[in-house]
């Protein structure tokens, strides 16, 4: 299996213009980055290989990643573009989805319980997003949409009737057979100059293009985790998940 992470953004929503703050992907949880952290989980899981998209601060991000991998682990992609919208970090990366594995998707600035990771890897299901049913209102989650069982929607500013809506924690995995579909996606809206766009939205293309059922579930409700975009959710994660993770 291969791995997906990008690290290219700047966090200006948790530490405004500051060029003194770290990447998100460099905080530190009592000494350890949550890039090492990530590393050191998909090792654990048997990962073979992670390819990092970095940008902003890249040299210290890449020798972070460097420092915790082992030889040949780490494959490492500049945006040089990381003031622009998600999606261009991932249209870097684009290539790893049709190389015909199957790929683990993750964004760099998320402190979780190790668990979501070994449920995505082991689910049956070939493509699948983690769904957590407790919804954080606003605008900024990124809503899972279910009917009949099925995922039928995605994305964060969602209008329709639904069994079921819950929120991504930002982990996915892509079969072999859906990888290429979401290639030629992310090509489709970078051709077509859609710049400022969120990765989440070629996601999206390729679920309500496709047939039901073309990405499954993977239950996390009962598992701690936290993105950190905004400066309560460094608070949170440091004060609320950090001790529960450490049980």
């Amino acid at each position: 299996m291969h791995a997906i992470i990008l690290a290219a953004g700047v966090g200006s929503r948790l530490f405004g213009d500051s060029r003194t703050q770290p990447p998100k992907s460099l905080i530190e949880f009592e000494g350890k980055t949550l890039l090492a952290r990530h590393i050191e989980n998909l090792l654990a899981l048997g990962v073979e290989k992670l390819t990092l998209v970095v940008g902003y601060r890249k040299e210290q991000v890449a020798g972070e990643a460097e420092r915790c991998a082992p030889d040949g682990f780490l494959e490492i992609i500049e945006n040089p573009m990381y003031r622009g919208g998600s999606i261009i970090s991932m249209w870097y990366a684009r290539e790893t989805y049709r190389r015909g594995e199957s790929v683990l998707f993750m964004d760099a600035d998320t402190l979780y319980d190790t668990e979501i990771l070994k449920r995505l890897v082991d689910s049956s299901n070939d493509s699948a997003f983690v769904y957590d049913d407790d919804l954080d209102e606003g605008d900024d989650p990124v809503r899972i949409c279910l009917r009949d069982g099925m995922v039928v929607d995605f994305g964060k500013r969602i209008v329709g009737q639904f069994d079921a809506m819950g929120e991504w924690p930002g982990f996915m995995k892509v079969s072999p057979e859906t990888g290429p579909l979401l290639a030629a996606s992310l090509e489709n809206h970078i051709e077509g100059g859609q710049l400022m766009s969120t990765y989440e939205e070629a996601i999206r293309d390729v679920l309500v293009g496709g047939p039901t059922g073309v990405f499954g579930i993977v239950d996390a409700s009962d598992l701690n985790w936290i993105e950190i975009d905004f400066p309560e959710d460094l608070e949170r994660a440091r004060e609320v998940i950090l001790p529960k993770l450490n049980g």
